[in-house]
């Protein structure tokens, strides 16, 4: 009988209680991390700066929704001041016997200013939102190009989470800022400007009275615009880290079913989601104590007015209808304050995504353009490594020194163990990073002197990973060629020896692939994958353990195909199945990024070296 141990190894639960601490040490929302000031500065404008960027194209939209703005405040202020009118002005003639023309014409004037502010209102809500839908475009799919463009190496660090993040929640709440937060500053500038003014215009004394809660108020506004600061980041930076374990929980669900990961994964993740929860909770405490201490300040304003003012008014020394005004001038005057509030949260969250956009889009490709491209000829496929070396950590190379020159044609097999720098010399032919010294050759030029389409166009890679995306087959295998035909899409895939299982398909070419390619076994991807790259028809093919997800019946059909494939191509082949090895015309055998044999495969068999090993390892294992 065996029993479940529940409690994982010293080890697993050490790294468990830190990986809150670590994904945060990984993200710039870090709330531990101290920013220098200069960074602060930096940060801050160049957000203002592409604030700027996506609103320059529309100032003259933006304007006219001011004075949409301006106007529908300016209606609805003159309401009480009209009020103030029907009452001194409009009622007396009417007790008198005089008529009450002045009272119809006042009432008349309220209605249309009435009018006036649903009309403006309409007119700014179906403008702003126009606005607003447009700007969040083009910032999403400026985003989107950019993270496309970005090199890999970028990619390594930034985790599909915080991408995600950053294309949802960070421009959320940048829309809602766009769709609430300018109409809610404008409108509460303006009223507490207005009706400042008019008070102090209809009683001076009542007018000065009411404004000395001025004080209070500010001091209340200082308090939580310091404090909501300091909330509202821990929001943004609690939020992250909810996207982030759900994305990465959800990505790798195979392997968290496969270790039964499933409760440790719930409870970091309710770790993480209490945080936010905790965080919430501190901004809705807040908002608990500044929203009800404005309106208590508000009333007891509004009570000393009405004390005051009645006192006042029975005296004779006010009118009914100012006194009215006043009390409807009040109302209006405190709610502006907590748009304000809402606005500076809104505001703060906005100015956060916009940090974090900005930093986004001022990140530089480390394989950047040629500022004065080559114009490359016909390609052959002559690859040169000239002294290169390169190295992912400082101090650490990878390729000490690479020579090595592969003519146009020929199929060159690299073998080695583990870290020997095979893949990073892909991954160098096929420009995802550049040599830190040297040169990487294609065809006499340097690769960093061509385009990223002239590269692509002679460069491909296929790797074990076999992505495909969500589509069908055809989609996926005209990936590298969009513009190809039904007909050079069935002849790829006939040629690499797809074309009998695709049609097997429901669909045949049409099926669709779900997610990741999950329809298709592993060595259907591949074989999708394979079919991909032939029609694409690069000068130069490289085979990163392209066949390590084949079955032997399967690898048997692309040794077939690759001699198709591979036919007045250069190709590059990083295998540890020597079957594969067998069709190169030459192989290398690399070791700490140095080439330590190289020969003809036939050669290398009878020199006893290397190669000679590992050839008869792999012969033992058929046996």
């Amino acid at each position: 009988m065996t029993t479940t141990q529940q409690t994982p190894p010293p080890e697993e639960t050490q790294d468990d209680k830190s990986q809150q601490d670590t994904w945060r040490g990984q993200f710039d929302e870090d709330p531990d991390r101290e920013l220098s000031r200069a960074t602060t500065v930096r940060l801050k404008e160049d957000s203002r700066k592409l604030l700027g960027e996506l609103l320059r194209p529309h100032a003259k939209l933006i304007w006219l929704l001011v004075l949409i703005v301006v106007i529908e405040n300016g209606a609805r202020l003159a309401v009480p001041y009209l009020v103030h009118l029907g009452i001194d002005n409009g009622i007396p003639p009417i007790l008198a016997g005089e008529g009450a023309q002045e009272l119809i014409t006042v009432v008349a004037l309220v209605f249309v200013m009435a009018l006036l502010q649903a009309w403006t209102r309409q007119l700014f809500l179906m403008r702003s939102g126009r606005l607003g839908q447009t700007i969040l475009l083009g910032l999403r799919k400026r985003v989107f190009d950019h993270f496309q463009r970005l090199s890999p190496s970028f990619h390594d660090k930034f985790t599909s989470g915080r991408v995600i993040s950053r294309l949802t929640s960070d421009v959320g709440v940048i829309d809602e800022m766009l769709a609430n937060g300018f109409d809610g500053l404008v409108t509460a500038a303006l009223t507490l400007i207005g009706t400042s003014i008019l008070l102090l215009t209809l009683d001076l004394k009542l007018g000065l009275l009411a404004l000395l809660s001025f004080p209070a108020l500010i001091l209340l506004t200082a308090w939580f615009r310091k404090r909501s600061a300091v909330v509202y980041r821990q929001t943004r930076e609690a939020v992250v880290l909810v996207i982030v374990h759900f994305v990465e929980s959800m990505t790798g669900i195979r392997a968290v079913q496969a270790f039964r990961r499933e409760p440790r994964n719930e409870e970091i993740f309710h770790g993480v989601n209490d945080r936010y929860r905790q965080a919430n909770l501190k901004s809705f405490q807040l908002n608990a104590i500044f929203m009800p201490s404005i309106k208590g300040v508000g009333n007891i304003t509004i009570v000393a007015i009405l004390a005051y003012g009645g006192y006042q008014a029975y005296h004779g020394h006010v009118t009914v209808g100012v006194l009215t005004a006043f009390l409807l001038y009040l109302r209006q005057f405190f709610e502006p304050l907590q748009d304000i509030s809402q606005f500076y949260n809104t505001f703060l969250s906005a100015s956060a995504a916009l940090e974090k956009l900005s930093g986004v889009l001022n990140e530089t490709p480390d394989v950047p353009e040629p500022i004065e491209p080559a114009k490359p000829g016909r390609a052959r496929g002559h690859l040169e490594f000239r002294n290169v070396r390169f190295n992912y950590v400082d101090d650490v190379p990878v390729l000490p020194g690479l020579d090595l020159d592969v003519p146009a044609g020929q199929t060159l097999a690299m073998v080695g163990t583990t870290g020997a720098g095979k893949t990073t010399i892909a991954k160098l032919v096929a420009r995802f990073y550049d040599p830190s010294d040297g040169q990487v050759l294609l065809d006499g030029l340097d690769l960093r002197d061509l385009t990223e389409d002239d590269l692509r166009k002679r460069v491909v890679m296929v790797t074990q990973e076999n992505f495909l995306f969500t589509g069908s087959v055809a989609d996926n295998i005209r990936f590298g060629k969009p513009q190809a035909t039904m007909e050079e899409v069935v002849e790829a895939a006939k040629v690499i020896g797809a074309h009998e299982f695709i049609s097997a398909l429901p669909n045949g070419y049409d099926t669709s692939v779900e997610k990741r390619g999950s329809r298709l076994s592993a060595g259907q991807r591949q074989l999708v994958a394979f079919a991909r790259a032939f029609l694409a028809d690069p000068a130069v093919l490289i085979l990163d353990e392209a066949t390590s997800s084949l079955d032997i019946p399967s690898e048997r059909l692309i040794q077939r195909a690759l001699r198709t494939i591979l036919a007045d191509r250069t190709a590059i082949v990083i295998a540890h199945r020597l079957s594969t090895v067998e069709t190169a015309d030459r192989v290398i055998v690399l070791e700490h990024g140095r080439i330590i044999e190289d020969g003809a495969p036939r050669n290398l068999i009878t020199t006893g070296g290397s190669y000679a090993g590992l050839h008869q390892a792999w012969e033992d294992s058929l046996a």
